[in-house]
């Protein structure tokens, strides 16, 4: 009779085994990834708003206030015009 609940101790443990390796070690998985990943995403943004402050405001050095947002926006109109034009010439 010992020898039954031993297997069949056994046999449940094998079962629990599978079952977690088959839905809890890989979504563990995904979960670090996406942990990673929103770390990543958090740090290249912060990266991005640095770098731009930065050039606004070494372009507000030779410049005034008003001549840096003018090339911020020359810059970002020139941008969004020719990515209007790529997009406008493939749609047709």
């Amino acid at each position: 009779m010992h020898e039954y609940a031993t297997r069949f101790a056994d046999f449940l443990e094998q079962i629990s085994s599978r079952v977690r390796a088959m839905t809890v070690d890989r979504v563990a998985r995904v979960i670090k990834l996406t942990g990673l990943g929103i770390v990543a995403a958090a740090l290249g943004l912060t990266a991005v708003i640095f770098l731009i402050w930065t050039i606004f405001g070494a372009l507000e050095i030779p410049l005034t206030t008003a001549g840096a947002f003018a090339v911020f926006g020359v810059v970002l109109g020139v941008t969004g015009g020719i990515l209007w034009f790529k997009r406008s010439r493939n749609d047709t």
